[in-house]
């Protein structure tokens, strides 16, 4: 990503006094953020007023940003100062923004993007992952939007409303981390904290054509309030502008959390040094048949060979792959663990509340999915988890063949808004979500990390990412040969109609 030199007093050179203007923070990555302020040259709440400022000009079009934390910030950033140590860190001073799903900022609400988790006590620790972020640096000022308890591909609810797509705020921004996608998009951060549970950081990252990287099954911290989510199908990450930004949070945010059963051999190298690396030749497989048997629209099909030709041109191999997995198997084992979680988290809320579940507490899709997994049994829960590790056995055998699997994300382009909302018949959202999930599910139930490139555009001009997909703790493959495809074919650092 080419990044803007900050503005310059034109007789001494020195960064303008006035801070960071507009131009200068749009123009940074969150990597080139931090080596600002560690050099002096930028000063955090510089950083932080732009941010604010950007999310001030742009968030009530876009909706991205559904709870500020401003006060919080502002007291991190003093205690910072004061313990000299606000230069210090490799996200120093870079500002940041928590989804608003399952992840925990103390002294703020988490409402889950339901209604019946608006009025929830404010949490009385971080997350790990937030712990992790502020340790290096970063400043949290605010919440984004998701859907109710992350269940659909688009970013609505009854309790946020709808989230736009910064590119063309009348189409989706893609679910569940819509609302950081978009704000990414949109200019407010240079990254964004985002989760992916069936797809939830690849889909908004191909809707708002930034950057996204699901990584291996507990590659990053879940806790500490519990280890592993949807029986580890759910990670996070971020979505970010550029490659090596990702692989900076990565970095920071990666590794074993006290108290878990679960953690991953230690990396080789930095996964920001991995940036930079060759890929070497790859052998590369090429997946055409989406998993829900959707056909690929036009627009998806032309960007999919379009990446083909560009992978042949960088000298990669490419051959047609059939993926071993039965779609039904898949589906059912990914839709008992989401839907029984869904009851749990529903049943402990009532038991907060005292008083069962209303009529007007969900959206009717989300009832529905608890209304189905509610007579789910124990041998339902071990079939779906035995399910979970036969289907990321036999992915792991493509591997043997392949370094990387190819594919588009979605089987259709980025739908309008309002498609695929939680407020409909429950055999609509079903039939509509099928074009979303029809090829990022399998990443989630089979652990491998996978990543969403912007590698192409709609006739009306949407952003299309492509999917890449390698075997299990293999991110610094994906990462080499991301930061190839970035140079080879860089993309828009966000929205600039805005």
């Amino acid at each position: 990503m080419n990044q803007r030199n900050l503005e310059r007093d034109p007789n001494t050179g020195e960064p303008a006094a006035s801070g960071c203007s507009p131009a200068d923070y749009l123009g940074l990555d969150a990597t080139a953020m931090a080596e600002a302020v560690r050099r002096g040259e930028l000063d955090p709440s510089d950083l932080l007023n732009a941010a604010m400022a950007r999310c001030d000009a742009v968030n009530p079009r876009v909706n991205a940003v559904v709870m500020r934390h401003d006060a919080r910030a502002y007291e991190r950033l003093a205690a910072r100062r004061n313990a000299g140590t606000e230069r210090q860190g490799a996200l120093a001073g870079v500002p940041m923004l928590v989804k608003d799903l399952n992840t925990y900022v103390a002294g703020t609400v988490t409402t889950n993007g339901s209604r019946l988790m608006r009025d929830t006590p404010p949490a009385g620790r971080d997350s790990t992952i937030v712990e992790r972020y502020e340790a290096a640096g970063m400043v949290v000022f605010g919440k984004t939007a998701s859907p109710e308890f992350g269940l659909t591909t688009t970013t609505e609810s009854a309790l946020w409303g709808k989230t736009g797509n910064p590119w063309n705020l009348s189409l989706s921004a893609g679910g569940s981390s819509g609302g950081a996608a978009a704000a990414v998009a949109a200019g407010i951060v240079p990254a964004a904290h985002a989760t992916d549970g069936g797809g939830s950081i690849r889909i908004p990252a191909s809707y708002c054509g930034v950057f996204g990287m699901k990584p291996t099954r507990y590659r990053t911290p879940q806790g500490p309030d519990t280890f592993e989510g949807w029986f580890g199908a759910s990670s996070g990450h971020v979505v970010s502008r550029s490659v090596r930004d990702s692989a900076l949070l990565l970095d920071v945010s990666h590794g074993h959390e006290k108290g878990s059963l679960y953690w991953l051999a230690p990396q080789e190298r930095p996964f920001v040094d991995e940036v930079q690396r060759k890929p070497g030749r790859l052998r590369v497989g090429l997946v055409n048949d989406s998993l829900t048997g959707m056909a690929l629209d036009a627009d998806i099909r032309d960007v999919l060979d379009e990446t083909v030709r560009l992978l042949l041109s960088l000298g990669h191999e490419v051959e047609a792959v059939k993926q071993p997995v039965d779609p039904q198997q898949l589906f059912s084992a990914h839709g008992a663990v989401t839907g029984t979680a869904l009851v749990a988290a529903l049943r402990d809320r009532e038991a907060a509340l005292g008083r069962a579940i209303g009529e007007t507490d969900l959206e009717p899709v989300s009832r529905q999915i608890a209304g189905n997994a509610a007579g789910h049994t124990a041998e339902t829960l071990y079939r779906a988890r035995r399910s979970f590790e036969q289907i990321g056995q036999a992915m792991e055998s493509v591997f043997d063949r392949f370094d990387v699997l190819l594919s588009p994300v979605t089987a259709t382009v980025t739908p309008p808004l309002g498609l695929l909302s939680l407020d409909h018949a429950y055999e609509d959202y079903a039939r509509h979500i099928a074009g979303s999930v029809s090829f990022t599910v399998l990443a989630n139930v089979s652990g491998q990390p996978a990543m969403s490139v912007p590698l192409g555009t709609s006739r009306t001009g949407a952003p299309i990412g492509m999917m890449f997909t390698a075997g299990q703790c293999r991110e610094a493959l994906l990462f080499q040969l991301a930061g190839q495809l970035e140079q080879a074919r860089p993309w828009p650092a966000y929205a600039a109609s805005l």
